[in-house]
């Protein structure tokens, strides 16, 4: 229902409706983002990409058929002939011809040849004193193609593209989790310059009531000349502030306007989270989640594959038999049903073979290559392995330390924020002097940014486990997507 909400608030947006103020939650932020972002839009165009290879794969291990015609023909030239005395002479070819077949072709995936099964009728009418209608059928031939001793690559297909196409789908969910982060960052980026321009709002006001009381304590005595230029001071440093404050907001709701593709005149309204989710992760856990479930372990198993691939393919170049085998019946008559009834044999056996007797060592240099660029692979995965863990054992070890450190920085903002107001009121009896003051303010303002800071860190490592984890430790369930809804 939620959902549905911010969909018909999309369509109002896209419409220029005359309300152009938009209340956006941190959720109702990222879920504008997954569905109108560039990036989110670029994660979905390369899903359909990879869905349709995967598609076109799928085609490939499933039986063609074709039709071939050669729509009718007229020639009428003259050409050499030799007679059986070897003498030359040019004759008269006048003639109409036609040819039409249908095959049905299949790969056998078990030997990696080819199978297929033919019917062909072709046509011939001769012009001139001795001519007339001539047709020859072949109702059915039956061919086989087999490559001996080389590499069955539809076996080596049907490992790799499954782990693509697996491959692909989980970089799609971890580049929509990465579109969360990125909506997290742009989000608290807003959350923290409208705080920070509040913050100076309120310093501006402050420092100009405290100015004016200064000025008639100074006129009264009851303060030197130098605390009143301090005053006067920090007022001109507030203005200077918030200056920059408001230029900071509009550049950073620009950004998160452009981010969600709003229009540039929607003003954003932001809503710091109050609630975060509670959740006890296990580097052990999540480490057997990203193996399952991330593109990574699926990218290793793939490359691992593919440099297997290489080797196979460069070894099976050492040497090159086929067996050509094709059965199957012809006829041939001037009648098109006689063509079909006086049928022939028609069988044709071929082994052809090449092997290399003297190549200086081209086709067994390409086997090392393979080889060797296999054991790269190997090497570069297993570093890329460490690199994972270790990224995966300290983002964990964060994300367990970011709930302490996020409940400490709020308490520490509410202290300092009663510590304050309490200050304000001291220096306007003058009982505290204006460093005390302007000690208080400082840390009430820092500990404001901090309190954000670490909520912001909060948010993103959370996210950032999703997208590595592809788990929702809110819900205990994988986070998974209805791609052929999403394709089509």
């Amino acid at each position: 229902m939620k959902r549905f909400f911010i969909h018909i608030l999309l369509v109002a947006l896209s419409l220029n409706v005359a309300a152009r103020e938009l209340t956006l939650t941190l959720d109702d932020a990222i879920f504008m983002a997954r569905v109108r972002s560039v990036n989110a839009a670029v994660a979905l165009d390369e899903l359909k990409t990879a869905y349709w290879e995967w598609r076109t794969y799928r085609a490939d291990q499933l039986p063609e058929i074709n039709f071939k015609t050669t729509a009718p023909s007229y020639s009428n030239q003259y050409t050499p002939y030799m007679n059986s005395q070897g003498n030359y002479s040019f004759v008269n070819n006048n003639y109409l011809e036609a040819q039409g077949q249908l095959s049905i072709t299949q790969q056998v995936r078990l030997t990696g040849g080819t199978i297929s099964l033919n019917s062909s009728l072709d046509f011939m009418r001769m012009y001139g004193s001795d001519g007339g209608n001539r047709f020859m059928s072949i109702p059915v031939a039956l061919t086989f193609n087999q490559p001996i001793f080389g590499t069955n690559t539809m076996k080596w297909q049907s490992k790799i593209e499954p782990v693509r196409y697996s491959e692909a789908k989980a970089a799609f969910l971890s580049a929509t989790e990465d579109v969360a982060r990125a909506t997290v960052e742009y989000y608290f980026s807003l959350i923290l310059s409208r705080v920070n321009l509040d913050i100076a709002r309120q310093n501006l006001a402050t420092a100009d009531k405290l100015y004016k009381v200064a000025q008639e304590k100074r006129k009264m005595g009851q303060i030197s000349e130098n605390d009143l230029m301090q005053m006067e001071i920090n007022l001109l440093d507030a203005r200077s502030v918030l200056t920059d404050c408001e230029s900071t907001l509009k550049s950073n709701m620009f950004t998160l306007r452009a981010f969600l593709d709003l229009d540039e005149d929607v003003e954003i309204q932001t809503v710091l989270p109050s609630n975060v989710p509670q959740a006890e992760i296990s580097y052990t856990d999540a480490l057997n989640r990203a193996l399952t479930n991330n593109k990574f372990a699926k990218n290793m198993r793939r490359r691992q594959l593919e440099a297997d691939f290489e080797v196979a393919k460069a070894k099976g170049n050492l040497r090159e038999i086929n067996m050509f085998l094709q059965i199957g019946y012809t006829g041939t008559d001037s009648h098109i049903g006689d063509a079909y009834t006086r049928l022939r044999g028609n069988q044709l056996a071929q082994v052809g073979f090449s092997i290399p007797l003297l190549d200086w060592g081209r086709r067994r240099g390409k086997v090392k290559v393979a080889e060797s660029n296999r054991r790269v692979t190997e090497s570069r995965l297993r570093q890329e392995s460490m690199n994972f863990n270790q990224e995966l054992f300290i983002l964990v070890e964060r994300f367990c330390n970011q709930q302490s450190q996020l409940s400490i920085a709020e308490r520490t903002n509410t202290i300092a924020r009663k510590r304050y107001d309490t200050n304000v009121q001291t220096y306007m009896i003058g009982e505290i002097s204006t460093l005390d003051l302007n000690d208080s303010q400082n840390r009430k303002d820092q500990s404001m940014r901090q309190y954000i800071n670490e909520l912001y860190k909060f948010w993103s490592y959370w996210y950032q486990l999703r997208s590595l984890t592809l788990y929702d430790y809110a819900s205990q369930s994988d986070i998974n997507a209805d791609i052929e809804r999403l394709v089509k």
